[in-house]
């Protein structure tokens, strides 16, 4: 995975390619898609979610540029593969996720797999987690219509976010950097994410 699907195709942080390829992604599967855990595709988790393809989740971490120390704040917990490889990086991480089943499935995975010091918390992650802010870095980990404006208010000055933004079937990965006075939005590459649900994203009844 690590020479083929993500060297080869230009990831470079040799801290992300390490980490990579020391986390067992099985780890963070249902055991029907255990053999799957490699493949170079997203792969489904239960209740309409997935977990990201490698090279993706490996782009975006290049991106959000993770350094030992950095408050980071995920949105989409998920199974805990990306908190995971967060905390391996050496960043504080804070991670939300709104589906209670998979919240309280993360929990007790990462803290059977030694990455209990990962704050949890079951929530709307449109609105991100303000008790805890500024965030030096932010990962979002499903689509959005827009930037939730909640988001950036939590970002820190000089502070960057990784994140999908667009259609509910098809987004642009959108780095954005918090500057003084502004914040400025670089497109990188187009991907499809589940959708993010919540107050400040796609209402649960929208198409």
């Amino acid at each position: 995975m690590v020479e083929y699907q993500l060297a080869a195709r230009g990831i470079l942080d040799a801290a992300v390619l390490r980490t990579m390829g020391e986390l067992p992604r099985e780890r963070f599967l249902p055991e029907p898609m255990r053999d799957s855990a490699y493949d170079d595709r997203a792969l489904p988790v239960g209740r309409d979610q997935t977990i990201s393809q490698p090279y993706i989740v490996a782009y975006m971490t290049e991106k959000l540029d993770v350094r030992p120390g950095r408050r980071v704040l995920e949105i989409g917990t998920g199974t805990g593969y990306q908190t995971a490889l967060l905390s391996m990086l050496g960043a504080e991480v804070y991670s939300v996720e709104r589906i209670r089943e998979l919240h309280d499935a993360a929990r007790e995975r990462l803290a059977l797999l030694g990455f209990g010091a990962v704050r949890l918390f079951h929530g709307d992650g449109s609105v991100g987690w303000p008790e805890h802010a500024p965030y030096d870095r932010i990962l979002v980990t499903a689509g959005a219509p827009d930037v939730p404006p909640a988001l950036i208010a939590q970002l820190a000055e000089s502070g960057r976010m990784v994140l999908p933004v667009g259609r509910r079937d098809q987004q642009i990965l959108l780095l954005v950097e918090k500057r003084p006075g502004r914040t400025v939005e670089t497109p990188l590459i187009s991907c499809r994410f589940v959708r993010l649900l919540g107050d400040q994203a796609w209402g649960s009844d929208e198409s």
